[in-house]
């Protein structure tokens, strides 16, 4: 009788450890309860340069900034003409914000921390599809390993679903999705992971499905909250595949039956207190009540119409200020959310 009940304790043991090692984690994804923290979006709103005062200098580094680049050559976006990869090796600002990122992961006060990289294909997914622009996936690819050992989560063709503003091919954008892991792969780049997004919006799980790569391209599953909150089915999906899931674009917003987004001034304490206990308690709530899926989100703390791109009266975010240092109730409330434990709010490594 001891002998079994040994042999029971022991074969416990072995199928606790089986249980815990059967985890199988996604590329760079933390235990389940965590969340990684990321900021973006432009160098003026995560600050941490000289002469860009902004979300670092208030609150310390995140774990992670979000910048943006693009291959598409030749277009033009508020009287800026685009080069290709725009905004990595020198400053660009195609009407949303300065982009420079060499300078700003040159900045010690951004040492060690991941970067999300928003890569915009619009009007150029068939030419990526059909290897017309391999150049640009390769220069990017070098840029990004030469970056290592900070870890890429690379959005490919983030917003893939926004129709009016990107109208991507599903076709187009699913094998131009593929070819940039393919060549990543052959170029032996390993510090990226690779992010599928979408709007957050109403697309039906058939319409997601279309844009769908597939499990062996996709690391991460996104999407964008604003004002329409939590995308149930993104996380649904992104539960139903084993994929972590990345709220990759978030601002506080207001959006009224019949307004194009109602006034949302973080330096107004009225609307300040009511963003909080709304969109803020809803972004939260989002991550706290899904701790096996949702392990990242990057918040935009930008003052949206000071860019050109977000002016004018029919513009969604033209009067949005989300900078949360401009609060003191604000600051206060988002330091004491950040040190809980289960908020990633720091570099995973620090780069020597």
């Amino acid at each position: 009788m001891k002998k079994l009940f040994y042999l029971a304790i022991v074969l416990c043991a072995i199928a606790c450890t089986n249980k815990k090692s059967s985890v199988n984690y996604a590329k760079f994804e933390p235990e389940d309860g965590k969340c990684l923290v990321f900021i973006g979006q432009d160098m003026e709103a995560i600050g941490g340069i000289e002469g860009k005062e902004g979300y670092v200098n208030f609150f310390g580094t995140p774990a992670g900034i979000t910048i943006y680049t693009n291959i598409r050559p030749g277009d033009v976006s508020y009287g800026y003409t685009y080069q290709g990869l725009d905004g990595l090796t020198s400053n660009a600002n195609w009407g949303a914000g300065n982009c420079f990122a060499d300078a700003q992961l040159a900045s010690p006060l951004l040492k060690g921390c991941d970067v999300a990289i928003g890569l915009e294909l619009v009007n150029h997914e068939e030419k990526v599809a059909s290897g017309e622009h391999d150049s640009y996936i390769i220069r990017l690819g070098e840029w990004i390993q030469n970056i290592a050992p900070r870890r890429v989560f690379l959005r490919i063709g983030y917003e893939f679903d926004g129709h009016a503003w990107n109208h991507y091919q599903p076709e187009a954008y699913i094998t131009a999705f593929r070819r940039i892991h393919t060549l990543f792969d052959s170029l032996n780049i390993s510090n990226v992971a690779y992010v599928w997004q979408s709007t957050g919006g109403n697309s039906s799980m058939d319409e997601l499905y279309q844009y769908y790569p597939g499990d062996e391209y996709v690391d991460w599953f996104a999407y964008s909250q604003f004002a329409q909150g939590r995308c149930q089915a993104m996380i649904d999906l992104a539960r139903k595949h084993g994929k972590p899931l990345f709220i990759a674009e978030s601002t506080p917003m207001f959006q009224e039956k019949g307004v194009v987004a109602s006034e949302l001034r973080l330096s107004n304490p009225e609307q300040a207190n009511r963003a909080w206990s709304t969109w803020y308690k809803e972004l939260f709530n989002t991550v706290e009540s899904n701790p096996d899926v949702v392990k990242a989100f990057s918040y935009i703390n930008a003052d949206w119409p000071s860019e050109a791109m977000w002016q004018g009266d029919t513009v969604i975010f033209s009067k949005i200020d989300a900078r949360l240092q401009i609060n003191p109730d604000i600051t206060v409330k988002w330091k004491e959310k950040m040190k809980m434990e289960r908020y990633i709010h720091e570099p995973i490594a620090h780069i020597e």
